[in-house]
């Protein structure tokens, strides 16, 4: 699988765009598949006093290992349909964490 299989991973620049379906207040914190043009992530956290995406840019910032002030939601505050802007340093950095995305589809990340 490569990035013109992920539909929701969009490369620019040093940044990632990550486009997501969020569903709260699930068993456990984890990817769930793909949801028509969407990574479909699942958390434990319920969609109150924005805890959700609290957790969402929590959960995300460490699958890409980067710090949670790195992950921005740049649209979708109120949505379970989101986008997320991935700061990263330097051009290529999220090029190993694309495995780690197919590994997630294949196996389930957990949190």
């Amino acid at each position: 699988m490569n990035t013109s299989e992920l539909p929701f991973l969009t490369n620019i620049q040093n940044d990632l765009i990550l486009n997501i379906y969020v569903q709260p207040r699930a068993s456990k914190n984890q990817i769930s598949g793909i949801q028509g043009e969407e990574l479909k992530i699942r958390i434990t956290s319920p969609p109150v006093d924005g805890a959700a995406n609290k957790l969402c840019r929590e959960f995300v910032a460490d699958l890409f290992d980067v710090s949670k002030s790195s992950v921005e939601i740049i649209s979708g505050e109120t949505s379970r349909h989101k986008r997320l802007r991935i700061s990263g340093n330097h051009p290529g950095q999220f090029s190993k964490y694309i495995s780690v995305i197919e590994e997630a589809l294949n196996t389930g990340h957990k949190h």
